[in-house]
């Protein structure tokens, strides 16, 4: 492997990139303005169930318990989700991944609610609602600890995504165009082997990722004073993993083909599965087992929960370690088979 080769291509995958004003600046653009709009408009008017924790699991198994009312358990608007004990409980209810705990022995209902989310305070209403007249309210406290803003949980996925599209389209989609329009062909005559030449393409894509990242944050920053309570370095390391890492996917889909289309629609294809099921948006917990076995087949799932734990939850490295290392083989083994199957042009 030549070093001094694959700087000169990361030199002009760079340059190109750069001189392309309007893809350059949509790269900015694109994301800051969902952070802002989810920023300054949302206002907990979301079209979905609220998730309700009940401790200890066996108060749902048998339904006996005082606390728990059977026109509450039969809502169509609620997903009941088993936590282990209070502890467990407080700690999703804190993360935003429950909207409400509830203690399954308690005789007067005792339930916990995060006064940070808006999802918190309705289903608050919808619990206290479900209580028969004349009945005792049930005794009511707010969870203890830090609570994080929803934009605190939802800006990691709004960058990962956008390092999704960046890194599938800005690999993927760009090297089927070189191959189509007879570049790769012109570079097969050189010393350039493929590994140095995917390697050159990934670290031109990352650089520019990861400079993109640190501009869009700093700039929402400056709006919504994000808190992130782990190590920004250990963040910035994550992103760096997961940047790689779907650098690395984006190589396989170039490695064959000169359809635009077809890529495209392969992209596509991996995409969105993997914005939806990675728990960008909105958090997993109440779904199906077979939802979130599936999620844990696309790499962003590990990327998010790593940045989310260091943000929200002052993760260190020991604590992410397992996250960072699926990433870290995944990549080198993504990188391998696109260098085996790689072509010039074909």
């Amino acid at each position: 492997m030549n070093l001094k080769r694959i700087w000169v291509v990361f030199k002009a995958r760079n340059a190109e990139f750069f001189r392309d004003r309007a893809a350059f600046g949509w790269n900015f653009a694109f994301p800051l303005l969902i952070i802002i709009g989810f920023g300054l408009m949302f206002d907990g008017r979301e079209f979905k169930r609220f998730r309700v924790g009940i401790f200890p699991p066996a108060a749902i198994e048998h339904g006996a318990s005082e606390a728990l009312p059977p026109t509450f358990l039969k809502d169509r608007h609620v997903i009941v989700v088993p936590v282990v004990d209070r502890e467990d409980g407080e700690n999703r209810l804190s993360r935003h991944r429950i909207d409400l705990l509830v203690d399954g022995t308690s005789v007067s209902g005792a339930y916990w609610m995060n006064s940070s989310s808006p999802n918190s305070s309705l289903a608050e209403k919808v619990y206290l609602s479900s209580y028969m007249v004349g009945k005792t309210p049930p005794q009511r406290g707010v969870t203890s600890g830090p609570q994080i803003r929803y934009i605190d949980w939802l800006m990691p996925g709004i960058l990962a995504m956008n390092m999704m599209f960046s890194a599938l389209w800005g690999i993927g989609y760009v090297i089927v165009r070189y191959r189509k329009n007879g570049t790769l062909k012109r570079l097969k005559a050189t010393p350039l082997t493929a590994f140095e030449y995917l390697t050159a393409q990934m670290l031109s894509r990352i650089f520019l990722i990861i400079f993109t990242l640190v501009v869009i944050w700093a700039g929402s920053d400056l709006i919504f004073d994000f808190h992130i309570t782990g190590s920004p370095l250990l963040l910035l390391v994550v992103f760096i993993l997961g940047g790689l890492n779907l650098c690395s996917i984006g190589l396989i889909f170039a490695a064959r083909g000169t359809s635009e289309e077809f890529t495209s629609g392969i992209l596509n294809f991996i995409s969105w599965p993997m914005m939806f099921v990675s728990e960008v948006w909105f958090s997993l917990e109440g779904s199906s087992k077979l939802v979130q076995d599936f999620a844990l087949l696309f790499p962003m799932t590990y990327l998010l929960r790593a940045a989310r734990k260091v943000m929200n939850e002052a993760a260190t490295l020991a604590d992410i370690q397992g996250e960072c290392l699926i990433l870290a083989v995944t990549t080198l083994v993504f990188l391998v088979i696109g260098a085996l199957l790689f072509s010039w042009n074909e």
